[in-house]
């Protein structure tokens, strides 16, 4: 039985480039994460990957990612499932600050906490182990049993979403996963035994390795 799951951090998106904090604000892809994307795309075909169904966010950088690597592979008429459960980390009162700029503000220290602290979170946003909260327990009850089924599963989302999947595929500590760096564009290819246990994956590569 076929049981694979294809991860795929957006392209870059107008923020990224601009170094912001972005969270759950809808800013689009940029032209080099439209390309991205598109290659993400031509990579699948390459590899010679077709999928049954997809789930993305419900934030335009997760599911304009999607749909033009679908266009690359021609499954525009795939099954797509858009969840809020899947949208990036909230980063509350850091939303559209620079990171640069959220240092002198609140202090280098303090940021970094927010960052990569594993349970500490932003005045008003949530913390890493809230978005992985919500995100595993959409995997667990939504997407892991399309996969178990034999279905080929492709999710487009944000680099803290798709942590607390790889942190179950990868079996990553709250320690670990916070250095789990994705980059975007970068599709992660997983074959799982009827287990729900990862047997192989590899990363094809390319994209951008910023950190959020």
């Amino acid at each position: 039985m076929d049981r694979t799951l294809v991860l795929v951090r957006h392209g870059q998106s107008e923020w990224n480039l601009r170094n912001l904090f972005t969270g759950w604000r809808d800013v689009n892809l940029t032209p080099k994460g439209v390309e991205e994307a598109r290659d993400a795309g031509r990579k699948l075909k390459e590899a010679g990957l077709e999928f049954d169904m997809a789930f993305t966010s419900t934030l335009i950088r997760a599911y304009r990612t999607l749909d033009l690597m679908l266009e690359e592979m021609g499954q525009q008429d795939l099954t797509v499932i858009r969840d809020r459960a899947l949208n990036e980390r909230d980063y509350g009162e850091l939303v559209g600050l620079n990171k640069d700029d959220a240092a002198a503000k609140f202090g280098i220290n303090q940021v970094h906490t927010w960052r990569r602290s594993y349970a500490v979170a932003p005045p008003g946003g949530e913390s890493l182990r809230d978005t992985l909260a919500r995100a595993l327990t959409y995997y667990v009850q939504n997407i892991l049993p399309q996969v178990l089924s034999g279905k080929r599963v492709i999710v487009s989302a944000h680099g803290n979403s798709l942590r607390a999947l790889i942190m179950v595929l990868e079996n990553h500590d709250p320690d670990t996963i916070v250095e789990r760096q994705l980059q975007t564009g970068a599709p992660l290819v997983y074959h799982l035994g009827a287990d729900a246990r990862v047997t192989e994956w590899h990363d094809l590569g390319g994209g951008d390795p910023s950190p959020h």
